[in-house]
């Protein structure tokens, strides 16, 4: 395809900012069941944080109250780490100067691995929508990563098919009955465009028309950037 940018897993930080504890430190310290919980970083919803990081993949939502977007661009600026180093993908390997020993500040909801956040996702549709000849009623196909669906079937693979106007709900379906998961794959039937969401990245490849890439690169909701080294 003509063009390709890289949409971007959005990060979360609480406003009373990353603190010194990290998740690792966190987990470690957690105290056993039934034991009488230990407010270990004042301030935080410390279930907001785990529910939205999960296990590192898919399940994201907003945490709550309390926490903003942090984008790739400002912690970037804040910690003089490239977004994305050269010949890399965006990943667990970006940002190294905002981890300890590998694990991210408890006041940092980190981005989602294998599946775009919800925020993202929404976002993402909308603009599609916006350059697609046919708009809402695009027809597109969905794929999803059997991984991501806790699958042991992999003979038998198939897509969904449908309308881009109805691709939000696809957020929340799968055959594993496991919600929260943006689907591996997302065309449309013209092929004018394709997303692709790797299991072990932190972000969407979008393929497109020059015009669709423009509009994500310059979207105020999307954080997207272009990687020479992987158009």
């Amino acid at each position: 395809m003509p063009d390709a940018a890289w949409v971007l897993n959005a990060m979360y930080e609480h406003e009373n900012g990353p603190g010194d504890v990290s998740h690792h430190e966190y987990h470690q310290a957690r105290p056993a069941v039934g034991s009488t919980p230990r407010e270990i970083v004042p301030g935080i919803d410390l279930d907001a944080v785990v529910v939205t990081t999960g296990d590192g993949l898919g399940r994201a939502e907003h945490p709550g109250p309390g926490w903003r977007r942090l984008r790739w661009e400002e912690l970037a600026r804040r910690t003089g780490d490239p977004v994305v180093p050269d010949g890399l993908l965006p990943s667990h390997r970006c940002f190294p100067s905002a981890t300890k020993n590998g694990s991210w500040p408890l006041g940092i909801a980190p981005p989602t691995e294998g599946s775009l956040d919800r925020e993202t996702w929404i976002r993402l549709i909308d603009i599609l929508t916006a350059h697609s000849p046919a708009g809402p009623d695009t027809r597109c196909l969905a794929y999803y990563n059997p991984l991501t669906l806790g699958a042991v079937d992999f003979d038998n693979l198939h897509v969904r098919e449908g309308r881009l106007g109805d691709a939000e709900m696809l957020y929340d379906v799968s055959e594993a009955d496991l919600a929260d998961f943006s689907p591996a794959n997302l065309w449309a039937e013209d092929r004018s465009w394709v997303l692709c969401t790797d299991y072990d990245l932190w972000a969407t490849k979008v393929a497109g028309l020059p015009a669709l890439i423009e509009a994500l690169l310059n979207d105020t909701g999307v954080e997207a950037v272009r990687l020479p080294w992987a158009t």
